[in-house]
C-alpha cells in the first residue's frame, strides 16, 4: 500500500508541474493518473485485487463519493434547482435517466441471461450516470448550444445523487448484506435509510448555511474558516447519518442542495447574494485530489479486468449504454420540447462517464461477495469508462463538430459558466 501511495503522489506532483502545458494539448489529470495506474498494475498484477478489494479502498471510495455528491449538488447554474432550463433538465433526469436504467436491465437480460435482474440493475446504476471528468471541455465548447451545455452540466451534477438510493437498494438485494433476500426486505432497509438521510440533509444543510450567513454578517469568519466549513459539511452530514442508520450519500447530496439554496439567501434589498466562489476552492481542490486517487485505482482495475479476458456480451452492453441506451431515452424524453432534433441528439450523444461510475463500481466490487457477480461489475465499470474516454474524451470535438449547427454563430454569451461538475 505504501508503494501505491508513493506512485499516486508522484504522479499527481508530476502532473501539477506541467498541468498548464498538458491542458493546452487536451491531456488532463484523469488520463495521467490512469496511465500511472496501468503502468503500476502491470508490475503488481498479483496485488491489484487485494488493493482494490480492501477496507482502505472502500473507505476512500465512500469519502470521494460523499464529497463528490455535495460538490455536484452545490453547482446550481443560475441558482435554481434544475439550472437555467429546469424543464429540459427535468426531462433528462426524471424521464430519460429511469428509461436508461430500465433499458440497460432489459438489454442485459438478453445479453447476459445468467445474471439476475438485481445485478443488472446494479450494473445499470454504475454505467448510466454521466460525469464530465474525462471530457471537461464539452461544457466550454461554444460550438455546442448554450442550453445543451446547461442541461448536460445539471444532469451530470444531479444524476449520481438521484441514482445513489437505487444503487444502494440494488446492492442490498444483490447479496451485499444478509439483511434482505426479497425486494420488500430490501425496500424495508433502503426506505427508512433514505428517510433518515433526507431528514439529516434537509436539517443540517440549511442550518450550516444559516449559521455561515449569520457569522458572515457579524464578521466572525475568515476566508479560511469559510472554506473549512464548506469542506466539513458533507463529511458531517455523512457521519451523522450513518450514525443513525441512514444513507450517508443521500444525506450529503441533499445537504449540498439545501446548503447552496440557503447560502444564496436574499439580502435586505431583495437581491440574491451568491456565495463567494472562493468558499468552494478548498473542497474542489480536495475533491480533485481524491478523484485523482480514484482514476489511479481505475488504471489498476483496467489491468485486472482486461487481464482476465474480454467477455463480448459485456462489451456489447457497455457499448450500448454509451450510445443507443443513452440516445434513445433522451430523444423520447424531449418529445414535445422546443429543442431541435439536432440539439436533442447532441444531448444524447454527449454523455461521458467518469468518476461517478468508477466510485460506484469500486464500492460494488468491494461490497459484493467475491465471485462472478463482483467481477462482472468490475468489468462493466472498466469497459464503460474506457469506452467513454475514447468516445467522449478523444472523440468529443468530432461529435461537437458533426452535430453543431451549420448556421451563423450565435451572439456571445453574457453569462459566465458556473463551476463545472468534477
Amino acid at each position: 500500500m505504501l508503494f501505491t501511495v508513493i506512485v499516486i503522489t508522484a504522479a499527481a506532483a508530476g502532473w501539477s508541474l506541467v498541468a498548464g502545458w498538458l491542458e493546452q494539448r487536451h491531456v488532463r489529470a484523469p488520463l495521467v493518473l490512469v496511465l500511472a495506474g496501468i503502468t503500476t498494475g502491470l508490475f503488481t498484477q498479483s496485488e491489484i485485487a487485494a488493493t482494490l478489494n480492501s477496507e482502505v479502498a472502500q473507505h476512500v471510495a465512500e469519502a470521494i463519493l460523499t464529497v463528490l455528491l455535495f460538490v455536484d449538488a452545490t453547482e446550481l447554474p443560475g441558482g435554481r434547482l434544475f439550472g437555467k432550463d429546469p424543464g429540459a433538465a427535468a426531462r433528462a433526469l426524471l424521464v430519460a435517466l429511469p428509461l436508461s436504467l430500465a433499458a440497460v436491465v432489459l438489454l442485459g437480460s438478453l445479453l447476459l441471461p445468467v445474471l439476475p435482474a438485481v445485478l443488472l440493475l446494479l450494473i445499470a446504476c454504475v454505467i448510466v450516470p454521466t460525469d464530465f471528468a474525462p471530457a471537461e471541455t464539452l461544457v466550454r465548447d461554444t460550438r455546442i448550444a448554450a442550453r445543451v451545455r446547461n442541461v448536460l452540466n445539471v444532469e451530470s451534477g444531479y444524476n449520481d445523487g438521484i441514482v445513489s438510493p437505487v444503487f444502494l437498494f440494488a446492492l442490498i438485494l444483490a447479496g451485499a448484506t444478509a439483511q434482505a433476500h426479497t425486494p420488500m426486505q430490501a425496500l424495508g432497509t433502503a426506505v427508512p435509510s433514505a428517510a433518515k438521510a433526507l431528514i439529516v440533509g434537509i436539517t443540517l444543510g440549511p442550518l450550516l448555511a444559516w449559521l455561515m450567513n449569520s457569522a458572515d454578517r457579524m464578521h466572525r469568519m475568515t476566508e479560511q474558516s469559510r472554506r473549512i466549513l464548506v469542506l466539513v459539511a458533507p463529511l458531517l452530514a455523512y457521519t451523522v447519518t450513518v450514525a443513525v442508520g441512514g444513507n450517508g450519500f443521500v444525506a450529503s447530496f441533499v445537504c449540498g442542495i439545501a446548503f447552496r439554496y440557503v447560502r444564496r439567501a436574499p439580502t435586505r434589498r431583495g437581491d440574491i447574494q451568491a456565495p463567494d466562489a472562493s468558499d468552494f476552492r478548498l473542497i474542489e481542490d480536495t475533491n480533485s485530489i481524491m478523484t485523482m486517487c480514484m482514476w489511479f485505482f481505475f488504471g489498476n482495475a483496467v489491468v485486472l479486468a482486461l487481464g482476465e479476458g474480454v467477455h463480448w456480451p459485456t462489451v456489447a452492453l457497455c457499448a450500448a449504454a454509451l450510445t443507443v441506451v443513452r440516445i434513445v431515452p433522451i430523444l423520447l424524453a424531449f418529445l414535445g420540447s422546443d429543442f431541435t432534433w439536432r440539439e436533442r441528439l447532441m444531448v444524447g450523444a454527449l454523455g461521458p462517464r467518469g468518476t461517478t461510475s468508477i466510485v460506484f463500481g469500486l464500492i460494488a466490487f468491494n461490497t459484493l461477495p467475491d465471485g462472478p457477480y463482483a467481477d462482472t461489475v468490475l468489468h462493466a465499470t472498466t469497459l464503460t469508462v474506457l469506452g467513454s474516454v475514447l468516445l467522449h474524451g478523444v472523440g468529443s470535438t468530432t461529435i461537437a463538430r458533426l452535430l453543431s449547427r451549420p448556421s451563423a454563430p450565435s451572439a456571445p454569451e453574457t453569462t459566465t459558466p458556473e463551476r463545472m461538475a468534477s
